[in-house]
């Protein structure tokens, strides 16, 4: 005995194997096995459908046993008596694992009495894996089992342990299956609400950084909960304020809010996954997980000052706010820009400050770390170039997004756009006039010693540059953008169509320098194009960006859609009337006497006249059917013109009359819905140019345009240099508050540096009055600034 209880420490699991005690007969190992067998069978759907997956199951994706223990066979001395250990007789204290379970789950403790008893004379202990199933164990299965957050066989059981000694084995018992992998009894009293068993749990051992990660825990098609897989995030997600509190700041182990789940989120980007913006109030989480990522915030830089938790990027490389825009989570998304504290010991967490205020004007400082494009993959780049994000375009109104844009578009933009615009108006130009000089004969012509032929050589040359430029910057978008179906509808499809412009030139001037004739039709297809690609620069102008934006939505929705049922429809009866009709043959007979008896052709030599027997010929001829131009006289010396007649008048009612007042009907939808969310679109396409162009320019110049301001915001750890974008504006709703002002007077001596923009509600009266008397305060304020030299910014905060 004292030899098996030396092996069975948790020193014989340095080698790979523990020793347990086994008191089952023979018969009730047969049971079991064949039990396991069943679930096998029934998991792999060998046999009738396996279960769901709820959490209080045994449900199992692979049979697979976290350890291999080695029992010792406490019946081999009946075996030896030849009883075999197949007494159907068994003692009513036996406790096998169906019957701890039963008794938990029903929390009768009675059901329990003599278990310490039994588990001490037959040298057992509950963290044995005869009393686990896939990893779960009685507590877990108790804890499953709570009734108005009580279930007392929980401290029954964690007494017994104890005293048997095997407390935190049996605390931190962890599920084995792949669908629960990795939790603990933890997680699952964090689950159930219960801080009364966080506590005591914690008390005895229980590891506050345990890890959840089975294929419940993670993202997947079907029922699944991610929440970060650690206790910490648990507690966080299902908004458990005294669980957090508590985990983050008790006295046995403290769980460490920068530490990452199994794909690099920490509890704070936990939080942002599992942020809902939907309208339904039963489904919006907004306010709670504000709140919560706030608390986190806070409690994480009293208890360790220096850690920059919300710099902490996944493995995706990206942060808390960079998730939120990558997701689409508008809520959670403007709640960290915006945020803004007023205490001074949490001043140095926030993103917004407030400047100054005067009545309901307030002048606020926001924070460009990681937002603005200046830096490699901010959210600038991420909500412009991210087709495929919900919630993009109110996403980029909300504040300094919408500012700094704009900021950009008049600092360098808007000038860049409209040389641009110059530069391409002068391409086409050299363009046209190269194409419309063509030379006739075989490519590629010898150059002509004039005036005129050098004058055709420069604007070939010049063409040919252009289109290369286009060809590799198509390449770059294309790699930095990495474009989608959905790109085509909502960002425009220009950059697309510049670069089809550049693989048709090319393809052309191939053709050319290898002296083949078909060069003119790709020339010809990119000559076209490039004038259609001039609709581009519309996007400069609201008004002409907007028209264009109709003609693209209509374009790749309506009219596409049309082409395709219309070519079905051309097609398929161009193939029916090509095989209905037949021509008669020539008459072109004569007597016996030789005399022309009739002939209705006398067709003249080299001049073949095509013919409804021709697949493209009809195509053609239908499709002026569609158009209201067609002529049926050629059916005057045909067979079966009955059917051909039945033929063309479905034709005329499913294509004429049917698809063509559809479209009309469509267009119509299609510019009324557009008209609402034009505007958007727009200023997500002007965004997108404004990034194209800065991403163009070198670093010493996107350097000296970079939007915004060095501000030093002392706080109470000392200087805080950071870059931050002013935003004035008025808001009648919160003016008469107080708030942590930076400045005590209205007005900045960089002003003239950045012009403010106001927002002023629709109170015309009382508005001119605040504008005049705020303007008129600013003209003061800076004469006064520029006489004595005095930079507001260095004045004493409030």
């Amino acid at each position: 005995i004292l030899l098996e209880r030396e092996l069975k420490m948790d020193k014989s699991e340095m080698f790979g194997f523990s020793l347990e005690s086994d008191n089952r007969t023979e018969e009730e190992k047969s049971q079991q096995k064949a039990a396991k067998k069943d679930g096998l069978v029934s998991a792999l759907g060998l046999g009738k459908e396996a279960p769901s997956a709820p959490m209080d199951t045994n449900y199992q994706k692979e049979i697979k046993e976290a350890t291999s223990p080695i029992r010792f066979n406490l019946n081999f001395d009946k075996q030896i008596r030849g009883d075999g250990g197949n007494s159907s007789k068994r003692d009513s204290k036996t406790f096998n694992i169906d019957r701890l379970f039963e008794a938990v789950a029903s929390r009768d403790v009675g059901k329990l009495d003599g278990l310490h008893q039994y588990l001490h004379q037959n040298m057992m202990k509950l963290s044995d894996t005869l009393y686990q199933s896939d990893g779960k164990n009685a507590l877990m299965k108790a804890l499953l089992h709570l009734k108005d957050g009580k279930n007392n066989t929980v401290e029954l059981l964690i007494d017994i342990s104890e005293k048997m000694g095997d407390i935190k084995k049996f605390v931190n018992s962890a599920y084995t299956n792949s669908y629960y992998k990795g939790q603990t009894a933890l997680h699952i009293a964090i689950e159930r609400r219960s801080l009364l068993y966080v506590k005591l749990l914690v008390s005895k051992g229980a590891i506050v950084h345990a890890k959840a990660c089975g294929t419940f825990f993670q993202p997947h098609d079907g029922p699944n909960f991610y929440f970060g897989e650690l206790p910490l995030s648990l507690a966080a997600c299902t908004n458990q304020p005294d669980v957090v509190d508590f985990l983050m700041e008790n006295e046995y182990e403290r769980a460490d809010a920068k530490l990452q789940d199994s794909q690099g989120n920490t509890v704070l980007h936990a939080l942002v996954v599992v942020a809902d913006d939907k309208n339904n109030t039963d489904k919006n989480n907004t306010e709670f997980i504000t709140n919560m990522y706030d608390r986190i915030l806070k409690t994480t830089a009293r208890l360790h000052p220096k850690l920059k938790l919300e710099d902490i990027e996944n493995n995706k490389g990206l942060t808390p706010l960079k998730m939120a825009a990558k997701t689409g989570k508008i809520g959670i998304f403007s709640h960290i820009l915006k945020r803004e504290f007023e205490e001074s010991h949490t001043k140095h967490l926030s993103r917004k400050f407030t400047e100054w205020v005067y009545g309901p004007v307030n002048s606020s400082l926001y924070d460009l770390a990681a937002v603005d494009s200046y830096e490699e993959n901010s959210v600038l780049e991420i909500l412009i170039y991210g087709s495929d994000i919900p919630n993009r375009h109110e996403m980029l109104e909300t504040e300094p997004l919408s500012r700094l844009l704009e900021s950009k578009w008049k600092t360098f933009a808007s000038r860049m756009f409209f040389f641009n615009f110059l530069v391409y108006l002068l391409y086409l130009i050299i363009f046209t006039f190269v194409a419309y000089n063509k030379q006739d004969g075989k490519p590629p012509f010898l150059l002509e010693q004039t005036s005129m032929g050098y004058l055709y050589v420069s604007g070939q040359l010049v063409t040919a540059l252009a289109n290369c430029y286009f060809f590799f910057i198509g390449i770059i978008d294309m790699k930095r953008k990495r474009p989608k179906l959905q790109t085509l509808l909502i960002d425009g499809y220009y950059e697309i169509l510049f670069f089809l412009q550049a693989v048709l030139f090319l393809v052309s001037a191939g053709l050319y320098l290898s002296g083949q004739q078909e060069y003119l039709g790709f020339l010809v297809l990119c000559l076209a194009l490039s004038w259609v690609n001039l609709l581009y620069f519309c996007r400069g102008h609201i008004h002409m960006g907007i028209y264009s934006i109709m003609i693209q939505k209509m374009i790749l929705s309506d009219i596409l859609r049309f082409l395709f049922v219309y070519a079905v429809f051309l097609f398929g009866f161009s193939a029916a009337v090509v095989t209905l009709l037949i021509e008669p043959p020539v008459k072109n007979t004569t007597q016996k006497t030789g005399r022309l008896i009739w002939s209705p052709v006398e067709p003249e030599e080299n001049c073949v006249k095509p013919t409804f027997r021709d697949i493209s010929y009809t195509t053609l001829e239908l499709f002026k059917f569609t158009i209201g131009m067609g002529d049926i006289e050629f059916t005057e010396h045909y067979q079966y013109k009955e059917v051909f007649y039945i033929l063309l008048i479905g034709y005329i009612i499913l294509t004429y009359i049917l698809l063509l007042n559809m479209l009309i009907a469509l267009m119509n939808r299609t510019v009324e819905k557009a008209a609402m969310e034009s505007t958007c679109i727009w200023k997500l396409q002007r965004a997108i140019t404004i990034l194209d162009m800065e991403k163009r320019l070198s670093t010493c110049l996107r350097k000296k345009i970079r939007c915004g301001v060095e501000i030093n915001l002392s706080t109470t750890l000392g200087a805080d240099l950071r870059r931050c974008f002013r935003v004035e504006e008025v808001n009648w709703n919160k003016w008469n508050i107080n708030l942590g002002k930076i400045n005590e007077d209205p007005g900045c001596w960089d002003r003239v540096q950045q012009p403010a923009s106001y927002t002023l509600p629709n109170r015309p009266n009382r508005g001119r009055s605040w504008r005049a008397l705020i303007m008129a305060g600013s003209q003061r304020r800076w004469q006064t600034d520029q006489s004595t030299e005095m930079n507001p910014l260095n004045t004493t905060p409030v």
